[in-house]
């Protein structure tokens, strides 16, 4: 390998210019996710639909990522990087304007879909990017920079949302989007360089109509199991079956096109693959902790979404704390030998959960939140720049899609793992005896009265129950919280396993070494 001057060790402007734009859009998507997910029961006094119906105002956004992750290695490298980027944000602009206009929780689904398919091209877009501008020597550091909104926006969002729809109204977690939106096209025209599309490779329309649907199926059925409860239901195990079919279909037919849809060829990069794995896995803890923490809050202490989302402050703080300290590091010393002392971190404040009750300082919650932030900010990104640090600028692309799609299908699976598991436990609660509830007729449980009493308690009022029946509800509550939070801490600990393969060694950077796609040079 011919021998490259090395990079400046610092970001300079027109590096930090290209990241503003990725930045933006990073924060308009992750965003959208989780101020929409504290929506949900406004928008089943709205639309009066039931929260099963409602809920897919999230499966569709998700499933709609899934479909358009696989197509967009390709694409960037048919049309290039800035065109294709800047037809995302257009196209998750208009969405997010047309959810505002619904006036059915139909209408509402199909925009959100819409949404969904500009906002899955935004991430792996916004890394490949990234990743060609930083340079070998500085990949870290950029991806520190990408790793704020993807660590923030599940604390900002309800935080957000709450705000906005206390003050306003629901229509503006969309609304919010189209000055975001319009500033960040200008921004990009003007920023982004100039493409250098490579439209010699053939579309992989085979792959596509084994991947993409497969992989929504997949999620589809993954989505459907919080509802259903049960891996037996016809609506979770045949949607996974037939796309579990299609995506292993896939996985078997890729090694035969020359430019197959997802090269997975990239997996031979031993390095890529131990990183993949290590994130899969931790992102499954993740995302499943990220859904129960603000529960938790909501539902044992009866904090408004507003609080609830305060209350999640400082694991976001934690995790700014630590990200620039974790991407310089990325650069200079091997991801092995620091993520291991993150997801120490991360362990430990995670523990503190699994001891939860009606009554846990608040002290200690927050200050375990902190720590796992501290560990989060070291972890995720200098994970995801070891997988990339040794591919070629032509194989980035390709490799940034891999990564999204992995992120996407492990947080879906961490979601529903930690949903079902939580509502199972519920489930068991004593029930009520003569108690039966008018809307749906089923058995009154002690759990779900005390959790309906804790976040209104005007019901008290106006129905008098034994206080006694409360409190035991809630701590059946409380438990049941105490025992999900105990798998989610033993995900933790699994994510040691595959960190232990992680790089120990400096890793050598190919991404100069290509000579057919643009070397970061060209930007002025």
């Amino acid at each position: 390998m011919s021998s490259q001057p090395a990079a400046p060790a610092k970001l300079d402007a027109a590096v930090l210019k290209i990241a503003g734009v990725v930045v933006l859009g990073a924060i308009m998507s992750i965003l959208d996710v989780t101020v929409v997910s504290v929506a949900l029961p406004t928008f089943q006094t709205e639309f009066d639909a039931s929260y099963a119906r409602v809920a897919w105002t999230m499966t569709g956004y998700t499933l709609a990522l899934a479909t358009v992750i696989p197509l967009t290695g390709w694409a960037a490298d048919r049309f290039g990087t800035k065109r294709l980027y800047m037809a995302a944000l257009v196209l998750f602009t208009l969405g997010s304007g047309l959810c505002a206009t619904a006036d059915s929780i139909g209408q509402l689904i199909g925009f959100r879909v819409l949404q969904g398919l500009g906002g899955g091209m935004l991430m792996p877009l916004g890394m490949t990017i990234m990743t060609r501008a930083a340079g070998p020597e500085r990949i870290g550091r950029l991806m520190a920079v990408l790793g704020i909104p993807m660590l923030l926006g599940p604390i900002g969002g309800p935080i957000l949302g709450g705000w906005l729809i206390d003050v306003a109204s629901w229509h503006w977690i969309f609304l919010i989007n189209l000055p975001i939106g319009v500033v960040a096209l200008a921004y990009a025209q003007w920023a982004l360089p100039k493409d250098a599309p490579e439209p010699s490779e053939s579309f992989d329309f085979v792959g596509m109509l084994m991947l993409s649907p497969g992989l929504a199926l997949f999620l589809y059925g993954v989505s459907s199991l919080p509802e259903t409860g049960a891996f037996a239901d016809r609506k979770v195990w045949l949607p996974m079956l037939v796309g579990g079919l299609l995506v292993v279909s896939f996985v078997v037919y890729s090694f035969k096109p020359r430019h197959p849809l997802l090269d997975l060829r990239l997996l031979r990069d031993r390095n890529l693959t131990v990183a993949s794995v290590t994130m899969a896995v931790f992102m499954v803890a993740f995302m499943g902790a990220g859904l129960l923490f603000p529960s938790y809050f909501l539902q044992v202490r009866g904090e408004s979404t507003l609080d609830a989302g305060l209350l999640m402050a400082p694991q976001g703080i934690g995790a700014m704390v630590t990200m620039p300290i974790a991407g310089m590091l990325a650069d200079k010393i091997p991801v092995g030998r620091t993520v291991p002392f993150a997801l120490v971190l991360i362990a430990a404040g995670f523990f503190a959960f699994t001891q939860v009750d009606t009554d846990t300082s608040y002290w200690l919650l927050c200050g375990s939140l902190f720590v796992m932030g501290l560990g989060m900010g070291g972890t995720m990104m200098p994970i995801m720049t070891s997988a990339l640090k040794t591919l070629t600028n032509h194989e980035v692309a390709r490799g940034s899609t891999l990564l999204n799609i992995l992120q996407q299908i492990a947080g879906s699976v961490g979601s529903a793992i930690m949903s079902v598991i939580l509502t199972s436990k519920l489930n068991d609660a004593p029930a009520i005896p003569g108690a039966v509830d008018p809307n749906t007729g089923a058995p009154v449980t002690e759990a779900g009265l005390a959790i309906a009493v804790k976040q209104n308690p005007d019901l008290a009022q106006q129905f008098p129950v034994d206080p006694g029946l409360l409190q035991r509800g809630l701590e059946f509550v409380a438990g049941s919280f105490a025992t999900t939070f105990w798998v989610g801490f033993a995900l933790v600990l699994a994510t040691f396993v595959p960190a232990f393969f992680l790089p120990r060694r400096r890793q050598v950077s190919h991404l100069l070494d290509d000579e057919q796609a643009p070397a970061p040079v060209l930007i002025h």
